[in-house]
């Protein structure tokens, strides 16, 4: 008969048994064997003289009768064709009449002697016989009964030794480890004896458990689930676990076996996990409350981490895998989202502000692991941008490193989002938006000194950079003039400040000059960079006339035969178109003849060339190179056309009173004054002032210092640099504010051409797509008054928010 299998959950199988059973079963008397037809009748009386009483005590080989050689009666058939006919026992082979009851004793025997350790009194094989053969019996559910009972009087007599007193909880928990371990070693073996018994009664009944099973049910049933012994062991094994987390050292084998029985009872959820992850909670809330208190949040962050790890490495070694979710989100929570406030308003600013780089990535690493993490540090990381840059614009004592300060604060940012919050795009839009909010804080000034910075770094004499990292400076430079709103504001200062560049010849740079040209009509569009490419257009145009005005002069100096002393003046003249540069105010001053005499030849010339233009000197503009003889050697000095009229007049004197320059030169007062100041006070004093100081006031008397010493053989002797008056900075952003009113009105007039007939509303919402620099509502309404009152539209006679365009 063929044995029928069937999958059990956790039965472990005993090979040696099973194998040493194998090799008797052909000798099985339960088989429906089909027997040889015996000859004679003799055959029968033998087969019921050979059989013995016990039929326990039968020989390995046998199976309950003496098997013959049959006799072959010959056939008649062809000599080469032999037939043999097998046919069934007429009559069945039976069991003795006690059989059962001196089996199921030797079973008994050998079970019991299983459960007190002591050694069986008969061979597996012969045990394993006879629970087959009653099992073809039909003795199978007896034996089933007998073999629970026998168990479960087994396991009940034990619970004694652990509902009393024990002393130690860890002496309780090796000894309900060590009954485990032996209870799980006995159903083993006794599984091993009863196998035929659970392969095939137990197999074909869906309600009975497997042997294994009935072991474990009776170990749940009155070991385990009593509420005493449950109670002890769960709370032990949490004691253990909450030492462990404490620092000390703890069996991790007990606890893996302990937990591992309780998984293989399945009560590992119902009688530990629940109690576990409330334990874990209450210790991990009362740590962090106590941690916040004493240890600064880099402390904090790496004990969290620490944590973490920790408990993966009990999930790793004794916890069961069905807890991992539940343990890590308990830990997070406790140290993680609830304190997430706490360590962002303690420690977030603390760690951006002194760059720690390490913890701010394992902020981020940490925080990606809860739910809305991420969104508050971004949230916090925004705020804290918004606050220290204020800080860095706002003050007005602080606009000298305005600019280099807002660099290197995004240098700084750019590096924390590229490699602590790993490039996350969240972080670089919040990063833009706020410093696109603080730098607009304060209205056109970190315009204008972004443009100021941009000259200081063009300008001539700027050592501090090679080409390439000039042209990474203006890349950087660049994004926060991406950040500005109101953009014509830079566009007024730096044209102003490209102008005295070009006029002066102080560029560093022309290739970084158009670079930085060609990165703002990039981002603005031609119309923002317009007039200042028509300045570098002047100024290349004015290199081809002063050359053509050369070759003129050398004609005029020809047929004219001039004097030696219009000879020796080499005058450049740059041609500014009016349109494209700042405008200058208009400075009469007194000018040598020699020079009068050169201003007109080139108006001749460039008149003569470009017929209708008009041409309007700019003396404020203007510089010379002189020279100049001193007693110890002669020198070239380098000064503005002022600085020339002033010295010129010692060609003639040798003292002259202030008065006497001022009304020989015609320059404005103030302009005199730091004109004489840098001539007579500055590095390269070739004035002597009496009395001597510092300031130039009324009365003072100057003289040719011809004992002026210098290693230097051309000297350029700077102009003392008036600051930039207030006045002067409100009538550059006065320039701006009517030149934001054009483009206003410009946008209105264009909107109602094209709509005809708009509502107030909505005029105002198509102004603010248009126009690209901040403006309040109130200026768009008093724009719309002034065309209203120079009657380029009108308001609809019966709806007053309606407004129609006039043709």
């Amino acid at each position: 008969m063929s044995s029928l299998t069937r999958t059990r959950s956790l039965e472990p199988q005993s090979e040696e048994c099973e194998n040493s059973v194998e090799r008797k079963r052909n000798s099985s008397f339960s088989e429906n064997n089909t027997c040889k037809k015996l000859k004679t009748e003799e055959m029968n009386d033998k087969f019921h003289t050979a059989r013995r009483a016990n039929f326990s005590a039968l020989q390995p080989n046998s199976n309950g009768m003496n098997r013959m050689q049959p006799f072959l009666t010959p056939q008649k058939t062809a000599p080469s064709t032999k037939k043999l006919v097998i046919k069934n026992f007429k009559e069945k082979p039976k069991l003795p009449e006690n059989y059962q009851e001196a089996t199921w004793e030797k079973l008994k025997e050998a079970v019991i002697a299983i459960q007190t350790s002591k050694s069986i009194a008969y061979s597996l094989e012969e045990l394993y016989q006879g629970v087959e053969n009653m099992c073809n019996h039909k003795m199978a559910s007896t034996l089933y009964t007998n073999l629970k009972a026998l168990t479960e009087q087994h396991v009940k007599d034990k619970i004694e030794g652990f509902i009393s007193e024990t002393p130690d909880r860890l002496i309780f928990l090796k000894q309900m480890n060590d009954y485990w371990q032996s209870h799980c070693r006995q159903m083993i073996m006794i599984r091993s004896i009863f196998l035929y018994l659970d392969r095939t009664y137990v197999l074909q009944k869906p309600t009975l458990h497997s042997i294994w099973d009935m072991g474990l049910d009776m170990f749940r049933s009155h070991i385990v689930m009593n509420n005493l012994v449950q109670t002890r062991t769960v709370d032990g094994l949490l004691i253990l676990i909450e030492n462990e987390r404490m620092g000390e050292t703890v069996d991790r084998t007990l606890l893996k076996s302990l937990l591992r029985m309780l998984s293989d009872l399945q009560i590992y959820q119902d009688a530990f996990e629940t109690k576990f992850l409330a334990a874990t909670e209450r210790m991990y809330g009362a740590e962090a409350q106590r941690l916040m208190q004493e240890e600064d949040i880099p402390q904090y962050l790496h004990h969290v981490d620490k944590r973490l790890n920790e408990e993966k490495e009990r999930l790793l070694h004794y916890l069961d895998s069905s807890t991992k979710w539940p343990l890590i989100h308990t830990v997070e929570k406790k140290l993680l989202s609830e304190q997430m406030v706490n360590i962002l308003q303690k420690g977030l600013d603390a760690l951006l502000e002194q760059n720690r780089v390490e913890d701010l990535t394992l902020l981020y690493a940490l925080f990606t692991r809860t739910k809305k993490g991420l969104t508050e540090l971004c949230v916090s990381f925004n705020a804290y941008i918004k606050k220290k840059g204020r800080t860095l614009v706002i003050d007005p004592e602080k606009d000298k490193n305005m600019v280099q300060d807002v660099l290197d604060f995004k240098e700084k940012l750019d590096y924390i989002v590229q490699t602590c919050f790993q490039k996350n795009e969240k972080f670089n839009v919040s990063l833009k938006e706020a410093f696109e909010n603080f730098i607009n804080q304060r209205a056109n000034k970190p315009a204008e000194m972004i443009a100021k910075f941009v000259d200081n770094k063009l300008r001539a004499g700027n050592k501090e950079a090679t080409e390439e990292e000039l042209e990474r400076l203006l890349d950087k430079i660049m994004v926060l003039f991406r950040f500005i709103h109101g953009k014509d504001v830079f566009e007024a200062f730096y044209k102003k400040d490209l102008a005295k560049r070009l006029i002066v010849g102080k560029s560093a740079s022309v290739d970084a000059e158009k670079s930085m040209l060609s990165k703002l009509k990039q981002e603005c569009g031609g119309g923002f960079t317009s007039k200042l490419e028509g300045m570098f257009k002047d100024m290349e145009l004015s290199k081809d006339i002063n050359i053509a005005f050369k070759q003129y002069m050398a004609n005029v100096r020809t047929q004219q035969n001039s004097c030696d002393t219009m000879s020796t003046i080499d005058l450049t003249v740059s041609i500014l178109t009016m349109g494209y540069w700042p405008t200058y105010p208009v400075m009469e001053v007194t000018v040598p003849v020699e020079m009068v005499q050169h201003q007109d030849h080139f108006n001749k010339f460039y008149l003569g060339k470009y017929n209708g233009r008009k041409l309007q000197w700019q003396p404020t503009l203007g510089h010379c190179v002189l020279k100049a003889f001193f007693t110890q050697g002669n020198k070239e000095l380098q000064v503005s056309l002022f600085q020339a009229l002033c010295l010129l007049l010692f060609n003639e004197v040798d003292e002259v009173s202030f008065e006497d320059i001022k009304s020989s030169t015609n320059i404005e007062d103030s302009e005199l004054r730091r004109t004489l100041q840098s001539l007579a006070c500055g590095k390269a004093r070739v004035l002597t002032k009496t009395p001597k100081g510092r300031e130039v006031e009324n009365g003072d008397k100057f003289s040719f210092n011809a004992d002026f010493t210098n290693k230097l053989f051309r000297i350029k002797i700077n102009q003392i640099q008036m600051k930039e008056t207030t006045e002067e900075q409100k009538a550059t952003e006065e320039c701006v504010f009517q030149d934001r009113q054009y483009k206003i009105d410009a946008a209105i007039v264009r909107i109602m051409k094209m709509r005809k007939s708009l509502g107030h509303n909505i005029l105002i919402t198509e102004l603010y797509g248009q126009l690209k620099f901040p403006v309040k509502p109130a200026d768009l309404k008093k724009r719309i008054e002034s065309l209203i009152d120079r009657d380029y539209m009108e308001r609809d006679k019966d709806n007053p928010n309606q407004y129609n365009y006039m043709a």
